[in-house]
This record gives structure tokens, C-alpha cells and sequence, in this order.
């Protein structure tokens, strides 16, 4: 008889016990979805006002081998309205990004870190010549040959 309800209770306090972890379980998983959807909801960088322009492409060679050649093409995004004359702020920004290429080495852009360097010293400069006015300078095409 005593092992009859010792079973009894043993299977009651199990079963109990699964619920609580399936309810625990559950609670975990829909306050992790409620949280990445916030995030997606949040990922948008910039807003309708924006524009993009284009700069020229920029060709040069690499410092140390008059051999090794890069190829650039870029764009850049900035608020609508906020520059008098885009084009004069994108040539400068493309003098910029010239002189700047004509000073790294093949070794300096190897590689996914190599790249994503380059990006932000690319993207420090465009915000510094443009005194802030440019969000992002962004790479479209990369050649190195």
C-alpha cells in the first residue's frame, strides 16, 4: 500500500513538474521572438529624407608597387537639402578618398578585416571633409589588380 501512493505521488509530483518547465519554456521563447522582432523593427538607418549621389570611380596605384592597381567606386548618403552643392562636396571627397588609397599597401586591405578598414577610415574622412554633413560612404566596388 505505501509503495502504491509513494508511486502515486511520485508520478503526480513528475507530471507537475514537466508542466511548469514546458510553461517556463514556452514564456522564454515568446519574450526572445517579442525581442528580435523589436529589433527588426528598429534596424532602419535612415529615414525618406536621404540621397545618395554617386562619386566618380578613382583608380590608382597602391604605395610600394607601381604594379598593384585599385579600382574604387563609391556613393555617398546625406540628408536632402543639407548640402548647397553636392557635387563640389562629392568631387571633394573623391580628391580625399584618392589621396588616401595612394597611401596603403596590398597587405593594409587583404582580407575581410582588411575591408572593413577600409570602409570606416573611407567613411571617418567623408564626415570629416564634409564637417559631418555625410552620413556614410558607401563602397559599391572593390578591384584590386
Amino acid at each position: 500500500m505505501i509503495l502504491l501512493v509513494l508511486t502515486v505521488l511520485a508520478a503526480i509530483t513528475g507530471g507537475g513538474f514537466g508542466f511548469y518547465m514546458v510553461a517556463t519554456v514556452e514564456r522564454a521563447v515568446d519574450e526572445k521572438k517579442k525581442g528580435e522582432q523589436d529589433k527588426t523593427s528598429q534596424v532602419l538607418k535612415y529615414s525618406g529624407d536621404m540621397a545618395i549621389k554617386g562619386l566618380a570611380p578613382v583608380v590608382t596605384n597602391l604605395s610600394g608597387s607601381a604594379e598593384t592597381w585599385i579600382r574604387l567606386e563609391s556613393s555617398i548618403v546625406f540628408t536632402n537639402g543639407s548640402m548647397q552643392n553636392p557635387d563640389v562636396m562629392a568631387a571633394e571627397i573623391r580628391q580625399d578618398v584618392l589621396a588616401y588609397l595612394r597611401t596603403l599597401t596590398l597587405p593594409q586591405i587583404e582580407g575581410a578585416s582588411g575591408l572593413h578598414h577600409l570602409r570606416e577610415d573611407l567613411n571617418e574622412r567623408a564626415q570629416m571633409r564634409s564637417k559631418g554633413l555625410v552620413r556614410e560612404l558607401i563602397v559599391e566596388t572593390l578591384v584590386v589588380q
